[in-house]
């Protein structure tokens, strides 16, 4: 027998589904939450996980967050936080994102991970993680916030689904033996001026650091990293706002580029 959901639980993730809906963005949950109440804001961000597969939404990956140690500090965390991957979050490179999937878009280029096998164990090695890995890609995320503004706190955008919107994966695949994650350097670029610059060493020392946390994490609370899935495993650089109208560029050693379009 499933367990009853709160009422705060189920309004909150109404208020967050109807946001994304109408395009119309909320204040702040977090003031209707215990400070610190991470497991909550879980809670949240999986009512509104399930709501969309009883929609018909297909669940292909998961994002990392606050990967930064700097962010990290700013927000009073000391690990990441993970949202969930839908198919209709994937856009092909350069195709044009339109203005009804988003509503404050921002950008972060990232390495993203495709997995050949599953990912099950709630306490892997980095080899099994190596393992696992059927090859990167570069990738850029367009975050987004259902929270007004963008003054979201931890419990806002864990609740936010780690505040996500899009993502586009570049085309040019590459196993991961060809590749020193922690040197491949990123600059992301909007109307050929940089906005964005950074290295794999800026996502927890090494991405695959980031897949390793998730792994365990994803095993430990019921919903394990799948053969097939998508890993987009947190920013190289600092992230960028965009308006409607840019093309947005990012470069990766090792990987070539990828392109986030914006509709005019």
């Amino acid at each position: 027998m499933s367990k009853p959901t709160s009422p705060i639980i189920q309004q909150i993730a109404d208020s967050l589904h109807l946001a994304q809906t109408s395009g119309k963005p909320i204040s702040p949950v977090r003031d209707l939450l215990t400070e610190g109440d991470v497991a909550t804001a879980y809670a949240i961000q999986d009512f509104n996980t399930e709501r969309g597969l009883k929609d018909g939404r297909r669940l292909v990956g998961r994002k990392i967050g606050l990967t930064s140690v700097a962010v990290q500090k700013q927000l009073g965390v000391e690990q990441p936080d993970y949202g969930m991957l839908f198919a209709d979050m994937a856009i092909p490179d350069g195709w044009e994102i339109t203005r009804s999937q988003l509503l404050q878009p921002k950008v972060e280029a990232e390495i993203a991970f495709v997995l050949g096998r599953d990912l099950d164990s709630e306490s892997p090695t980095i080899s099994d993680v190596f393992r696992a890995v059927d090859y990167a890609v570069a990738a850029i995320e367009v975050v987004d916030s259902r929270i007004a503004d963008w003054k979201i706190g931890i419990l806002d955008t864990i609740a936010d689904n780690a505040s996500s919107g899009v993502y586009v994966l570049g085309g040019e695949p590459r196993p991961l033996t060809d590749l020193d994650l922690r040197l491949c350097g990123m600059v992301m670029e909007c109307k050929g001026e940089p906005i964005s610059t950074g290295a794999g060493a800026a996502c927890l020392g090494n991405p695959l650091n980031a897949v390793l946390w998730l792994a365990r994490t994803m095993a430990r609370v019921g919903r394990p990293l799948k053969a097939g899935d998508t890993v987009m495993s947190g920013a190289l650089g600092p992230m960028c706002p965009v308006v409607w109208g840019d093309v947005v560029e990012a470069r990766i050693e090792g990987l070539g580029s990828v392109r986030a379009a914006f509709a005019a």
